[in-house]
């Protein structure tokens, strides 16, 4: 039986690249198909922040951050909350992943020349019991170079395996099916794609000029997830979340479409956890957009008061940056799919973190210079570009006019300004005491007391409405659309199982395609920093286990 390749690998993103990176060290032959351009090569990994999850780093033993495996094990299990039968390879992985954080995961990375920002991220605070959900720690290290530096060492080492002859880079390939000629699924068609010129993330032709079929010992899903699909997204809304908005912004390329996810259940693959998703509740309107509905996610400091459409203070422990997926669920009982961050140049120009590589070229560009001239503005000037020019932002001197600029923005007089007046005059009330009720303010003064917060993160407290931190800001929030959390489940090799439990023969998956391992590794909920590394995780072990199955 002849066959084209030992391996083929469906999806050039990350999960893909480390997949194939794997087998070409274990001298495999691979044939890497993507329906994307050569410009689009490591998929959505590029366009990230390139946050990571780390468990007693040497950066955050620095920082004075005392971390352990126990600890992180039981944050992850109590933002899972898994609690159902198909639960049992995810919470599998889940362990094994938080055992590859608290180990080998950094030096590995290390090795191939990845760096990191010294200061640790803090991340989905939780807010809730020490059982609940959210990292105890700060724990999100961002890479030194972002999502681009990440990619780098992958990609250098696929290349690298395409000049030996190992690796066949095969893009405007774009599956249709996978099937079987013998007791293995062996075989991968498709349709060929005309040539593009399409830059990054923008949209490219869907006209097809051709077919292939191509046929290895074993095929690789990495095709990635549902975000771009807003018809899909809304399919496998979870009831618990009640409706799903009615605007959506996407965080990734319509590309991302989650087709290839319905082509491996028809080859006998088992889809689980598919009503378990993470979308952001802090996404604006990107004023220079590279794909269609683009949104950008803020990573907010503590400080901002976040309201609802109608002008309440969203409820405790629901303050910026604390429990996505509980806002959400708060955000979607209100009859309204936007919410509002309130705020003050000081907050903003401290607090405002913009997540994407595109949006910090001091950290994607790894200049230190750019790093120090960024920390010495008053706003940094990715953020100020959105205040320019933003249509989400509201930027006035008074709260008059703040007010009717926001209700401008919605066209819709649902913001009563007394009403605004008197949540942010009652939060000003409680900064002028050491004591406060307000639990926000005393996760302010807590965020503070770690040094990476205090230099970077976090502004020392003060009132909103205090003449001196102004011009008054507002900000439209929107739901962002990210990540689908449920995937094809796989065992700890990734090799995909079917509705009986057993392996599929000859298929493995890989990265949000397997729910980042297992069909799931999240469960419910995500601890942030956390969906790289587990394209990572699951890449390289499909890679060894394939390498090993092909030999």
């Amino acid at each position: 039986m002849t066959y084209d390749a030992d391996v083929i690998v469906i999806g050039a993103g990350l999960a893909g690249l480390v997949a194939t990176a794997e087998l070409v060290d274990a001298g495999r032959t691979v044939i890497l198909l993507d329906q994307e351009p050569e410009q689009s090569l490591g998929g959505q990994a590029h366009w990230s922040f390139g946050g990571l999850f780390f468990v007693d780093s040497p950066e955050q033993r620095r920082m004075r951050i005392k971390d352990s495996r126990a600890l992180a094990l039981q944050d992850w299990l109590g933002t899972a909350g898994f609690d159902r039968p198909e639960d049992t390879w995810p919470r599998r992985w889940a362990e094994a992943y938080v055992d590859f954080a608290a180990g080998e995961k950094r030096p590995w990375l290390h090795a191939r020349g990845v760096r990191f920002f010294p200061v640790v991220g803090w991340a989905e605070r939780g807010g809730y019991g020490a059982l609940g959900h959210g990292n105890s720690v700060p724990r999100f290290h961002i890479t030194w170079g972002t999502g681009p530096g990440l990619v780098e060492p992958f990609a250098r080492r696929v290349r690298a395996g395409a000049d030996r002859g190992l690796v066949r880079l095969k893009f405007r390939h774009r599956v249709t099916g996978i099937s079987r000629t013998a007791g293995a699924l062996d075989t991968v068609t498709g349709e060929i794609l005309e040539p593009s010129a399409a830059e990054r993330g923008t949209a490219s032709s869907r006209k097809p000029v051709g077919g292939f079929q191509l046929r290895a010992q074993a095929v690789i899903v990495a095709s990635g997830g549902i975000g771009g699909n807003h018809d899909l997204v809304r399919k496998q809304w979870p009831a618990r979340l009640g409706t799903p908005p009615q605007r959506m912004l996407s965080g990734v390329p319509a590309h991302v479409d989650g087709l290839m996810l319905g082509i491996a259940e028809d080859a006998g693959a088992r889809h689980i956890n598919q009503d378990r998703m993470w979308h952001y509740t802090e996404g604006i309107e990107n004023w220079n957009p590279i794909w269609g509905r683009h949104g950008i996610r803020i990573l907010p400091g503590p400080s901002s008061l976040w309201l609802d459409a109608t002008g309440s203070r969203l409820p405790v422990p629901l303050f910026p940056g604390f429990d996505t997926l509980g806002t959400l669920d708060h955000i979607m009982r209100t009859g309204h799919d936007h919410t509002w961050f309130v705020l003050n140049r000081r907050i903003i120009g401290k607090e405002f973190g913009l997540s994407g590589s595109e949006q910090n070229p001091d950290l994607t560009g790894r200049s230190v210079r750019d790093v120090i001239v960024r920390a010495r503005q008053a706003v940094p000037a990715p953020v100020r570009a959105f205040m320019d020019r933003g249509a989400d932002f509201v930027v006035e001197r008074d709260l008059s006019a703040l007010v009717r600029g926001m209700n401008a923005v919605t066209g819709e007089d649902l913001l009563d300004e007394a009403a605004v007046r008197r949540e942010i005059e009652a939060r000003d009330r409680e900064i002028t005491n050491p004591f406060t009720k307000d639990l926000q303010v005393t996760a302010i003064r807590g965020a503070r007391k770690y040094l990476g917060d205090r230099l970077i993160r976090t502004a020392a407290p003060h009132r909103i409405l205090d003449p001196g931190a102004g011009p008054l800001i507002a900000v439209r929030l929107s739901v962002l659309t990210r990540k689908s959390l449920g995937g094809l489940e796989t065992d700890l090799s990734s090799r995909v199982l079917t509705e009986s439990g057993d392996p599929l023969p000859g298929l493995y998956a890989v990265g949000e395609a397997a729910g980042f391992g297992g069909g799931g590794v999240h469960g419910y909920r995500a601890l942030e920093g956390t969906f790289l590394g587990g394209c990572i995780f699951s890449g390289r072990a499909a890679g060894r286990a394939a390498a090993a199955a092909v030999g």
